[in-house]
């Protein structure tokens, strides 16, 4: 199903129950529970955060959307919206697809939907050095949604509400990161730019900070 006609709220109750029930024939139930729980807790992340309630709980629910294709299937994916040159650098790590895939699908299919929305779901499986404040909460909602359960999600889940946006961001991307390293999976390049640019503003700050210090 499409929606061409320019007058359609995208925002609106009725395209995300239309998408819930959609989303729901496109994923395993497990995968449809956890893209509630994303969106759910996007929700109400945007609410303690600032940002569009309604923009971040569409994103949560879409953000998988094309978790459902196998990885020979989202490889055909990749080639059938015209991707392959764009995610060359992915087409080894299979499981990271489904962020830039579902993203162009979703602008294919539902032109109306904001740019902003599309761009938190792209990037949502290596994230970014420039994060907006969507895109931070998509990807951390996705890691500490309710039905999550991995050591320290806990304390992450904690962090909500009582730290900055970007401060639980970072918190939750260096524990993700730790997580593939502990599982010695393949990290995507973009993932190592993100990392390595968080560290080299850590260290300015305080740097910045002990000669504050010493005034």
């Amino acid at each position: 199903m499409t929606v061409k006609d320019a007058h359609v709220d995208v925002l609106s109750d009725a395209f995300f129950q239309a998408r819930r029930a959609e989303l729901a024939q496109r994923v395993k139930p497990k995968r449809f529970e956890h893209s509630l729980g994303v969106s759910e807790m996007a929700g109400r992340m945007a609410r303690i955060y600032g940002a569009d309630e309604g923009l971040a709980r569409l994103a949560g629910l879409l953000h998988d959307w094309d978790k459902g294709y196998d990885d020979e299937g989202i490889r055909r994916r990749v080639a059938e919206l015209g991707l392959a040159e764009q995610l060359a650098s992915y087409m080894d790590m299979p499981h990271l697809l489904h962020g830039p895939t579902a993203a162009a699908a979703l602008k294919r299919d539902f032109p109306q939907l904001p740019d902003a929305l599309l761009r938190s779901i792209r990037l949502h499986t290596t994230g970014a050095v420039h994060m907006t404040d969507l895109d931070m909460i998509v990807y951390t909602a996705d890691a500490i949604e309710p039905s999550r359960d991995y050591p320290g999600i806990e304390a992450l889940r904690q962090l909500v509400g009582v730290v900055d946006l970007q401060e639980l961001y970072l918190s939750t991307f260096q524990h993700v990161l730790e997580n593939l390293v502990q599982r010695r999976k393949r990290i995507h390049p973009d993932t190592v730019t993100v990392w390595n640019s968080y560290v080299a503003c850590d260290k300015k700050r305080r740097a910045q900070q002990h000669t504050k210090g010493n005034k």
